[in-house]
């Protein structure tokens, strides 16, 4: 048996975190000494890996619960391991193409901006909801008909 320090070294998990994986039922409750201190085995460690690695693939707590439940029911179908796996590869792929919108957008609006100490900036009325101005091209004429330098 060892401590939650150990513990979490072992499984490279902070104690913080394995106090909360517990709180969260992610973990079950652990044996304590008399005087009150956690005792964890290497079942809880191993648990605690699986947790971690878990993490580390971006999987959130619902599909972990659901993982963990999977893992430890010798029962269980391949099937729906598959699927919360998919679902979650069909969520990153998702969230990627939107940080690559974001990114693409915040190019954009940074290539607008002059960045010469103007008080106009094309950032900023985007973020207000304002349409950017686009800045205009040496010999393309504004609206007054004049042609920029």
């Amino acid at each position: 048996m060892m401590n939650i320090g150990e513990a979490a070294h072992a499984s490279g998990v902070s104690a913080k975190m394995v106090r909360h994986y517990e709180s969260l039922g992610l973990l079950p409750r652990v044996a304590r000494t008399a005087a009150g201190y956690r005792q964890y085995g290497d079942d809880e460690v191993h648990t605690l890996r699986f947790i971690r690695r878990a993490r580390d693939l971006g999987f959130g707590m619902e599909e972990i619960r659901a993982l963990l439940a999977l893992w430890h029911d010798r029962g269980r179908s391949n099937t729906d391991v598959k699927r919360i796996a998919l679902a979650h590869v069909a969520d990153l792929q998702r969230r990627i193409d939107e940080m690559q919108s974001m990114q693409r957008t915040l190019g954009s609006l940074a290539a607008c901006c002059h960045g010469d100490g103007r008080p106009d900036c094309p950032i900023l009325e985007d973020l207000a909801g304002a349409k950017p101005k686009r800045p205009r091209q040496i010999g393309q004429r504004n609206s007054a008909g004049t042609r920029a330098r």
